[in-house]
């Protein structure tokens, strides 16, 4: 299978905790530090073929993936401020990919997913 066939089977697997679709299925949700142990540390059923997360990062911007920054809005007060800078730095470690080819809704449009 291609890059994105296997990427498009563990998002709908839902055997992995350290990836699922976000955005109402538009984007690829990656939690890093489980990401690199859960699939790119296996021995064993090897996903894909690499067990360095910077390779799989290249592999999604060779097919046409592109990194989204998240942005939350800032309460005023200071302990609400306090409490929401906490649950940000919490998804410091959550990558946001989107590919407009790569829709859940649309999963005909897998075949436009090409390499560059």
């Amino acid at each position: 299978l291609r890059f994105p066939e296997k990427l498009w089977k563990m998002l709908e697997s839902g055997t992995f905790q350290s990836i699922w679709w976000s955005e109402g299925g538009k984007c690829v949700a990656i939690n890093k530090d489980l990401f690199e142990v859960e699939v790119l540390g296996r021995e064993r059923q090897q996903v894909f073929h690499t067990q360095k997360m910077k390779s799989f990062m290249r592999q999604l911007n060779a097919y046409g993936f592109t990194k989204m920054q998240r942005n939350f809005q800032r309460s005023a007060s200071l302990p609400e401020f306090l409490a929401e800078e906490a649950a940000a730095s919490a998804h410091s470690q959550i990558l946001y990919y989107y590919n407009p080819s790569f829709n859940r809704e649309h999963p005909w449009l897998l075949e436009a997913c090409k390499r560059r």
